[in-house]
């Protein structure tokens, strides 16, 4: 069984080709450019590199309801050419098997819930911090949708005493993605996230609010494991800022071993590695595959 799978990121593109355990046996690679052309490449590399199915994860947000005029579009983004673009329907058009399509958040919760850290939980909420922040949530065994899916990167933050930054999200300034993203990071601070000494006061700043979203996904949603990815979070001397600052905000409300004894088990990075959006896409190519013989 061969299954496709496609990572979409707004600075680049990720196909591969794997198998049913989640194994990538081959991969390419090109930057995001405009939408007819990034196609192009993604069809030459599909036409060569034949397969049952394609898991496509893409950064949104997306119409993911099936009874829509404009499932399968992007929607709001605001990357050059891509609103409102035809994405999945432009690809069925071209190659006659399943489909599986979600978010790349969604889709990284997934591969993580199948293979990863979560792996044998039924529940996980998944984050990506990087250029932007997204947030995947697999909930009863299942990928949650709703209206449209988990916007969580765009979620209203309580400003940290200490920083006067107006926030970069276009849409609501001082959001989640706004104040702790990485290009909020080098704009607030003049520099690089990467450049940072990881005892700089940034980081503590950084933490204060992930920790909030992740306090707030907590209480909503229970997840049975958070798992931290993106760029952002290559920076590891943010985790145990954050667990400190989830356990001083819940102050110990939720009675659960997994946050007040062993929270450096329950937050944590992608047990996938950098491996988890493209093996979540994997899992989408998979799970369409499956419910095509169901």
């Amino acid at each position: 069984m061969r299954i496709g799978a496609i990572e979409a990121g707004g600075t680049k593109f990720v196909c591969g080709i794997g198998n049913e355990q989640g194994i990538i046996e081959d991969r390419i690679s090109f930057p995001t450019g405009e939408p007819e052309r990034t196609l192009e490449q993604v069809i030459a590399y599909f036409e060569y590199n034949k397969v049952d199915s394609i898991g496509i994860g893409t950064f949104g947000p997306i119409d993911i309801d099936p009874s829509s005029p404009s499932y399968g579009c992007v929607t709001t983004t605001p990357k050059p050419g891509w609103a409102n673009y035809p994405f999945l329907t432009i690809l069925k058009q071209v190659f006659d098997v399943p489909f599986g399509w979600d978010t790349d958040v969604n889709a990284a919760a997934l591969g993580e819930a199948k293979w990863g850290a979560a792996k044998g939980l039924n529940s996980c909420v998944y984050y990506t911090i990087g250029t932007g922040i997204g947030v995947g949530v697999f909930a009863e065994g299942k990928l949650v949708h709703g209206l449209v899916h988990p916007e969580g990167g765009h979620i209203l933050t309580r400003l940290h005493p200490e920083d006067r930054f107006p926030g970069t999200c276009p849409y609501h300034g001082d959001c989640l993605e706004g104040m702790a993203a990485g290009p909020a990071i080098e704009k607030r601070w003049k520099v690089k996230g990467s450049d940072i000494p990881v005892d700089h006061p940034a980081w503590a700043m950084e933490a204060f609010y992930i920790g909030q979203t992740v306090t707030a996904s907590i209480l909503m949603l229970s997840p049975k494991k958070i798992v931290l990815g993106g760029g952002v979070m290559h920076q590891k001397q943010l985790f145990p800022l954050i667990r400190a600052e989830v356990q001083n905000n819940l102050n110990g409300y939720v009675s659960a071993k997994a946050v007040l004894d062993n929270i450096d088990d329950y937050i944590v990075p992608p047990g996938l590695g950098d491996n988890a959006g493209l093996c979540g896409a994997l899992a989408l190519g998979l799970q369409a595959m499956e419910d095509r013989v169901s």
